[in-house]
This record gives structure tokens, sequence and C-alpha cells, in this order.
């Protein structure tokens, strides 16, 4: 595809980019104690961080409550004019809240921080380390970033970018103090893949009715229609035990025909993969990727005591 440089559409959205990353630099580089006493501070404490604003800067804050309850931190968004309005019933001696104005002058912010600070520390984000509400507050996170991107230098850009990724800072700086892992992640994501994999195991996802396996004795010929009844692109050969002698599948067929020699008369013993790769039922579904993906395999065979318990596929876990 080419790419006209000259295009002033496109130098318009460029520079947009390079003013919200030069704002970013700016605000990371002013950077001091008050974060990391913000830190401290939301980790020390039970309750939960109650997020407030109003406008851009409230839908950044219902953002940042999203990801710090994602990652361990219990957090709600309460919008500044309900909050005065009957919602700071929620707020508990223990929580913290978080207010967010980039002037630091809204008058519906500066209401509920009023009221509120009597009971709870109140740590602020505003753009102007002088305003009311950053006096207001026990700690004051400064996200001034000069001039939006907004030609105008109106409309919430740089700034709004600048808060949502200290917010993301403050969530993941907080993940490590906590050492917030992987599986405390599924625990809080039980719908989503990555739950999926970290809390089940394979027996939960293993397909385990109508496998398609045969004996020996048999040929290629006869092998075929029970390998695609089975719809899984494969069958098992089995012994007198139930115990999985080889596999054989729609990769080898392939193979064979592309070989141009004579196969289907041959016994299905004489062209199966002998031990494929078998694990247990009750592996996490996470190990389970991990070595399909290492041995680049589509399918697991899953025995236990008493020979094949299922088959496990790639595609169950994506």
């Amino acid at each position: 595809m080419n790419i006209d440089l000259l295009n002033p559409v496109l130098s318009n959205v460029r520079d947009v980019f390079d003013s919200e990353i030069n704002s970013l630099i700016l605000v990371k580089d002013r950077l001091d104690n008050s974060i990391v006493n913000a830190v401290k501070l939301i980790s020390t404490k039970t309750g939960k961080v109650i997020i407030t604003g109003i406008g851009k800067s409230g839908r950044i804050g219902e953002k940042i409550a999203a990801t710090l309850s994602s990652v361990g931190s219990k957090s709600v968004f309460i919008h500044s004019t309900e909050a005065i309005h009957g919602d700071m019933g929620i707020v508990s001696s223990e929580d913290i809240v978080l207010a967010i104005s980039y002037s630091g002058e809204t008058d519906e912010v500066l209401r509920v921080v009023s009221y509120l600070n009597k009971k709870v520390d109140v740590i602020s984000i505003t753009g102007n380390p002088e305003s009311t509400l950053a006096k207001k507050s026990q700690i004051h996170l400064n996200i001034n970033v000069g001039k939006e991107a907004c030609p105008l230098n109106l409309a919430p850009t740089s700034s709004t970018t600048a808060t949502l990724v200290l917010g993301d800072a403050l969530a993941i700086a907080l993940m490590k103090e906590r050492k917030f892992q992987d599986i405390d992640y599924a625990e809080f994501h039980p719908g989503g893949s990555l739950g999926r994999k970290l809390l089940c195991h394979v027996a939960d996802e293993m397909y385990k009715k109508n496998l398609p396996t045969v004996t020996n004795g048999i040929s290629v010929l006869e092998a075929l229609p029970v390998m695609s009844s089975g719809k899984l692109g494969l069958v098992l050969l089995l012994d007198e035990n139930n115990r999985v002698e080889g596999i054989f599948t729609d990769g080898d067929l392939r193979r064979l025909i592309e070989s141009g020699n004579s196969f289907l008369d041959k016994k299905i013993r004489e062209v199966v993969t002998s031990t494929p790769r078998s694990v247990k039922a009750d592996m996490k579904m996470i190990d389970a990727e991990e070595l399909m993906k290492r041995h680049k395999i589509t399918s697991l065979i899953v025995e236990g005591d008493n020979g094949l318990e299922g088959i496990l596929q790639i595609y169950n876990i994506n």
C-alpha cells in the first residue's frame, strides 16, 4: 500500500500522536515520590478505591476503576454529581478516594472531596498543583501536559491520555506490590480465554464420547470411515488393554497420497505414528497448550489408569 506522507490528513494525525507522546514524556519525567506514596497508601488499605470525576475525566475514571478491579485492587467509579445526591453512601472508612479533575476546580468534584476527606484519604489527579483539589488532597499527582493535542487547546486530549496512562501505571505498580499473579488474574476473568486456560483442566475440555478408535488387524481403508465419523481429523489405534499404540491423522493420509504409493490395503499399524504425545486429565489447559505449541502438534491423547480417556485438540483451547 502506498503512503502519501504529504497528505495533510495523515500529517495532522501524526501530529496528534507526536503531541500526546511528548505530553506523556513530560508527565513521566515529572514523576516523583507522590506516585510512590499513592501506591503504598492504596496497598495498605483493605477497602475500595473510589474514583470520582465528571465529563471526560469521569470517562477515564471509569476505565481506571475497571482496570484496578481486574488486577486485584477493588475499585468503583462514582460520578461526582451522583455522589452528592446519595451515592457517597458506598464509601467506608477503609476506602480511598481518587478524584480526577484536570483543572482541579470542578465544583462537583470539590464538593465530593470536601465531604469525604473528613473520613477517608484522598488522592487527586490534576494538571494544577496549586488548585483547590490538589490542596484538599493528602496526595496529589500532577499530570500537567502543557498543551492539549487539540489545535484549539480546548478538547481534553493529551490530558485525558496522560490520566489514563497514569491510571494504568498505578494499577500495574499495585499488581507488583501485591505480587498479583496470572492465576489471580484468571480468578477475575473466568469467562475469558486466559481464565479458561489457567483455571480449567484437560478433563474439562477434552472430547470423551464417540472417540475415533480402531484395533489391530484392520486396514487403512477400513479405518478411514472411522476417522471421518470422528470429525477430529485422526484415528487412534488401541491395544487389547485400551492403551493407545499409535495415531493416524489426516496429515499422515495426505502424505501417503502425495507419495504415490499404494497404501489402502496396508494394515493401520504399519502407517500410524507410534507413542503419540499423551497427558493426564488433571493437567492445566495452559500447560497442555504450551506442550502442543512446543512440539508443533494439534492433538493430545488423554490417558489414565484404565487407558484412553479422551482427546484434546488445540481448537478446544483457542
